[in-house]
């Protein structure tokens, strides 16, 4: 079997939340004390071992936001310079949701629309690749 370069740097699996509302996607800064802390990304997080993808994406937003989702579809795939293969889900939230931050993980939940998260210094690398992706049409989110 063929193993990419990127697949042979592989060190933990991760899931990112995409969700759309009104044209503007559901962001986090990331809280100060934890990885890549006042950073701007999607929800998201490790996937633990024997979860799948799509229980993952749920339980990480449930963490992280408070908030109940459901995982839609896997729209993308990356690997990121540290060797974390990201799984890019969509999910749907309900409109009267209350989003509540995890007092330690998330410093701020907001919505944005792809130009001002990509006009944003603080936004992650991947995010914005994946957001150039969506741009350029090679990565279609359903609305």
């Amino acid at each position: 079997m063929h193993i990419s370069s990127a697949e042979s740097r592989v060190l933990k699996r991760c899931v990112v939340a995409i969700t759309q509302r009104d044209g503007l996607f559901l962001a986090i800064r990331r809280g100060r004390t934890v990885a890549a802390g006042g950073r701007v990304c999607f929800p998201g997080g490790h996937i633990e071992p024997g979860e799948e993808e799509h229980q993952a994406v749920v339980r990480e937003c449930l963490e992280e936001l408070a908030a109940p989702v459901v995982a839609a579809q896997c729209v993308w795939r990356s690997v990121t310079e540290w060797g974390t293969a990201l799984a890019w889900w969509t999910v749907s939230l309900e409109r009267e949701a209350v989003l509540v931050p995890h007092p330690i993980e998330v410093e701020e939940i907001f919505w944005a629309s792809a130009d001002q998260l990509l006009n944003d210094p603080m936004l992650l690398d991947g995010n914005r690749e994946f957001l150039l992706a969506v741009n350029e049409g090679r990565i279609v989110l359903s609305s």
